[in-house]
């Protein structure tokens, strides 16, 4: 069934260059079994390696996936502590295949926060991976979007202040070179599991215009097959970006 999903969506060619996904549902699918939070965070993790494999396959240029937000710091300190060691045990399981098919990571957010497990780990990461060159893989995580454009304020100003900026000069442009996304375009597609209709502080400035797909799955139950239905509905979408259609 994904191989023929796949097979339509490179019939219809216009594939979104940047994907971006709000992972949502690890809580309510462990509920739903009876097991502790954790375990869904661990399903979750399965459902990544499927997301990966699938953008890989159908030539998606950039994939952005919300983790771990900073308002997740608020929960109970045994979850935090599995999501940190999950990390690890993550990037240990799957630096030599994302090398291997030519990811390249980097993780976007407060990363001064993270344990120093786990930053150890995700340095050792990207820098393993950084001459990957077919999928650029960003994982937002210690990330909040507000916190973000606060960092570019921040930055504007004290450039402002040194001289090597003119006030006059701050443009929507000089803002997005500030962003943790300098790097990349901004997301052509939204994609967020488990039925909520809500950004969740994600990406604010990028998904301006963003196409916004919403599923029910929830994200332990997300596979390749799913992300080829969105990438479908995507083609389908008249994007007009404010314009009138011709």
């Amino acid at each position: 069934m994904s191989e023929e999903l796949l097979r339509q969506v490179k019939v219809n060619g216009s594939v979104p260059a940047h994907v971006a996904i709000i992972m949502d549902g690890n809580g309510r699918w462990a509920r739903e079994r009876a097991l502790p939070r954790p375990f869904g965070h661990k399903a979750g993790m399965k459902a990544v390696r499927e997301v990966v494999e699938g953008a890989l396959a159908a030539g998606v240029e950039v994939l952005t996936l919300f983790a771990f937000s900073q308002e997740n710091w608020q929960r109970p300190a045994d979850e935090i502590g599995a999501l940190m060691d999950l990390l690890q045990e993550y990037i240990a399981r799957e630096m030599s295949e994302l090398k291997a098919q030519g990811v390249s990571v980097r993780f976007l957010g407060d990363l001064e926060r993270l344990s120093p497990g786990a930053r150890a780990a995700i340095d050792r990461l990207m820098t393993h991976t950084a001459e990957g060159g077919r999928l650029a893989l960003n994982i937002c995580i210690s990330y909040g979007s507000r916190a973000e454009l606060a960092r570019a304020a921040r930055l504007l100003a004290e450039d402002a202040v040194a001289g090597r900026l003119d006030p006059a000069e701050i443009t929507e442009e000089a803002v997005t070179r500030r962003l943790y996304t300098a790097a990349w375009p901004d997301p052509d597609l939204l994609i967020r599991t488990s039925g909520e209709f809500r950004l969740s502080n994600f990406l604010l400035w990028q998904l301006a215009y963003a196409e916004l797909y919403v599923t029910p799955v929830l994200w332990p139950d997300f596979s390749r097959k799913q992300l080829f239905e969105a990438l479908l509905a995507y083609q389908r979408r008249d994007r007009r970006f404010g314009k009138v259609s011709a």
